[in-house]
């Protein structure tokens, strides 16, 4: 029997909090800065009076639109987490702003199940701004970092510089996903642990097509070959709104099934400030050896 865990952000760091949601948005306070974004998964109605929202300092309505900034505010300032300092900027035409403070709950575990000794090497695939990457390495990991986008991967080097951690040993490649994974095959190579937090939609750096109800499992399968005989531990985390944890535990278990070990579905939640509504964010599933 599976029981999904339902894993709920950490307020040891202060540079973030969940102000309000509704009405597909939410209102976030990122270290001085108080934004509103789309947020899909917000149905219900918004709990603080329209006075609140109004402190926002800029505002994104639509997935890719513009932001646009109520007073004079900047676009780039820096927020602490995990003890990691993290550039934040606000780009037009996204909504995210280079963290997902959900994912601390994922970045805890990693500092708490570091690798069974040295030199273990561990793959981030779809890395995006590197904040897994840095904390994988802070844990004693010998770190590959994937992502399809050069801004990416400059804004990963960059957390890294502002951490004042760039002697962590971090290998940045710029690169489709699948595409990497396929050659890593062919040159042998081969990894302790894996992390990957695939969109559900993307585009490599050739334009290659990435779809991942259609794509994942030949991944996973392909990801089974680079692994050796006894990995540590493999983690995919999703934000793809028709899936489900149980789903996302199902194809890793099919891929993990010759390797035994246990597998922890769950769910990644937002708490609100001065309130009992959780905001849900997005699902994973865990694999570990023990």
């Amino acid at each position: 029997m599976i029981n999904k865990n339902i894993e709920i952000f950490s307020y040891d760091w202060k540079d973030y909090e969940l102000l309000d949601s509704g009405n597909r948005k939410k209102l976030e306070r990122f270290g001085n800065k108080i934004l509103v974004r789309e947020e899909p998964k917000a149905w219900w109605r918004p709990e603080l009076p329209k006075s609140e929202w109004s402190k926002a300092e800029a505002i994104i309505p639509k997935e890719k639109g513009d932001w646009q900034l109520r007073r004079r505010t900047g676009r780039e300032w820096t927020v602490d987490m995990a003890g990691i300092t993290c550039f934040a900027k606000l780009t037009d035409g996204n909504k995210h702003v280079g963290i997902f403070p959900e994912q601390c709950a994922h970045w805890n575990w990693t500092l708490e199940n570091p690798p069974k000794g040295k030199g273990k090497k561990l793959l981030n695939l779809f890395g995006y701004t590197g904040i897994a990457s840095v904390i994988a390495a802070k844990a004693g990991y010998n770190v590959t970092h994937v992502d399809a986008s050069k801004p990416a991967i400059a804004w990963g080097r960059k957390n890294l510089e502002l951490s004042n951690m760039s002697d962590l040993p971090i290998r940045w490649i710029l690169d489709d996903a699948m595409k990497f994974v396929k050659r890593e095959i062919r040159r042998g190579n081969k990894y302790d642990a894996i992390i990957l937090d695939p969109p559900s939609y993307g585009r490599g750096p050739n334009r290659e097509i990435w779809k991942v109800e259609e794509m994942i499992t030949e991944l996973l399968d392909s990801l089974k070959q680079i692994l050796v005989p006894e990995p540590e531990m493999v983690l995919l985390n999703m934000y793809s709104i028709d899936a489900s944890p149980l789903m996302v535990a199902n194809v890793l278990k099919e891929t993990m099934y010759d390797f035994g070990g246990q597998i922890q579905p769950g769910e990644l939640v937002l708490q609100t400030t001065n309130s009992e509504r959780t905001l849900p964010m997005s699902i994973y599933a865990r694999w570990t050896s023990n």
